[in-house]
Parts: structure tokens; sequence; C-alpha cells
């Protein structure tokens, strides 16, 4: 008897978990339609906007440089030629892709939602009191990575590739989904990054990491933040470093994250053997 009760508690929690999936799911997809029926504004606005000379973070260095008397390229940035697709397919397919990515994108604070519904039942009430703010925090993390990444990483990076010639017996004629893939994987990349101290919050929170441990290994944090900021960058030393900095200053919220978690585990820890 108590077996099938805990074989339709477990059954029980896979349908409920089904659910869960596909409330999220029915999220992204219906995001994902209304960004497709405006695909061409997702693309002018949105997808293909740093390919424009006037973007705001191309006017904003271009007057930073002149403030220190410096010539820049960013001054005069020009894009000659048009994307191409080289399948019949080419253009619908990547619409359909880049409509479910951004769907995601948009979607992210109802699917951390979802995701707190299916665990808040199996948590206590004071794990829910302390943590009634995931949701708020996570999707405040996740979407400055995604500005971060569209008004900083992106441009830099494009401006770079797209002037960037051996010789000139080689031209550059991209693609769409090559210039597309990579706005969307900087887009992804980077707000996954700033989601550090969710992460570091969480490891703290089941032991598996401390604040003595992310300061003894703040050196070595340094050289893979900047092993990844090259990998995600242009191969110069200013894009790494101004992708470097955010992130190396929320490895450094998520040392005092693990700190905070530690000394309210310690007080409820001391409260406890007090009762």
């Amino acid at each position: 008897m108590a077996e099938e009760q805990k074989e339709m508690s477990f059954l029980g929690h896979l349908e409920e978990l089904r659910w869960h999936l596909v409330r999220s799911a029915s999220a992204i997809f219906i995001i994902g339609i209304l960004l497709f029926i405006f695909q061409k504004e997702v693309y002018e606005y949105f997808l293909l906007a740093h390919r424009k000379p006037d973007f705001i973070t191309y006017q904003v260095f271009c007057d930073f440089f002149n403030f220190l008397g410096l010539d820049s390229t960013f001054c005069n940035v020009k894009f000659n030629d048009n994307l191409i697709s080289l399948k019949p397919t080419q253009q619908l397919m990547n619409a359909i892709w880049s409509s479910l990515i951004l769907g995601i994108i948009l979607a992210f604070p109802y699917l951390l939602w979802e995701l707190w519904r299916f665990i808040a039942p199996g948590l206590t009430e004071r794990e829910i009191k302390n943590s009634r703010g995931f949701i708020f925090i996570a999707s405040f993390l996740f979407f400055c990575g995604i500005a971060f990444s569209f008004y900083v990483i992106a441009p830099i990076s494009i401006h770079f590739l797209y002037n960037y010639q051996i010789t000139d017996l080689i031209q550059n004629n991209f693609t769409m989904d090559s210039h597309i893939g990579l706005v969307t994987n900087m887009l992804l990349g980077i707000s996954i990054l700033f989601e550090l101290p969710v992460l570091i919050y969480f490891l703290t929170k089941i032991g598996l990491v401390t604040p003595e441990f992310l300061k003894k290994y703040r050196k070595h944090a340094l050289v893979v933040v900047l092993i990844l900021a090259a990998i995600i960058t242009p191969p110069d030393i200013a894009s790494q470093i101004i992708v470097a900095i955010p992130i190396l200053f929320l490895y450094e919220i998520s040392i005092k994250v693990s700190k905070m978690v530690i000394k309210k585990q310690l007080k409820d820890a001391q409260k406890s053997t007090r009762v």
C-alpha cells in the first residue's frame, strides 16, 4: 500500500511537471508567433540594428573618443553589402528559429515562475520567505545581460568582424544565418553569465561553495573570465576588458551573496540550538 502511494506520488509529480513544461512551452510559442508576425520590425529594429551606422553605441563611442582627442572608426561606420540568403528556405527557417529564441528570452520571467511553482511545494515556509525575490533578481540580472550584450558587446563585435580583412583579395560577404546566429548567441551567452550571483546563491545553500573558496580562487576566476571574454568578443584587448569588468564585478557580488547565505545559515543554526 505504501509503495502504491509512493508510486502515485511520483506519477503525480511527473504529471505536475508535465503541465509546467506545457505552460512554459505554450508561453514561448505564443510570444514566438507574435514575433514572427512582426518579423520585419524585429529584424530591422533589433536583430539587424547593429548594421545601421547611426546605432546609438557607435555614436556614443565616437563622441567619447572625440572627447579624448582620439580618432575612431566608430565615427565612420559603414556596412557596404547586404546580407545574403543562399537557400530558398533560409529566410523562413531563420525567422522561425529567431522568433523561438527571442520567445525564450522574453518569456524568461514566466519560465522562472513556472519553475518556482514546481519547486515551492517542497520548501519550508522559511525557505519560501527567504527566496521570494528570486524571480525578480534572476530576471533583472538576465535582462541586464541582454542589454549589455545588445548595446555593448554586439556592436563592438560586429563592427570589428565586419571590418576585419586579411587581404584585399578576400571579400567579406556574410550570410544572414551567420549574422543572426552571432547576435542571438551573444544575447544568450552574456545573459547566462549575468546569472552568476544566483548560481552562487544556490551552490552556497547546498554547501558546494563558500566565500573562502571564492576568495581563494579569485585569481583563477580572473583567468577564466578573460578566456570567456576572449571567446565571446573580438580579439582585441579593449573589447575583452569591457566584457571582463562587469563579470568580475558580478563575481565580487557573488562573494558577498555567499557570505550572506552562510551568515543566515549560522544564525538559523544558533536559534535552533537555543530552542
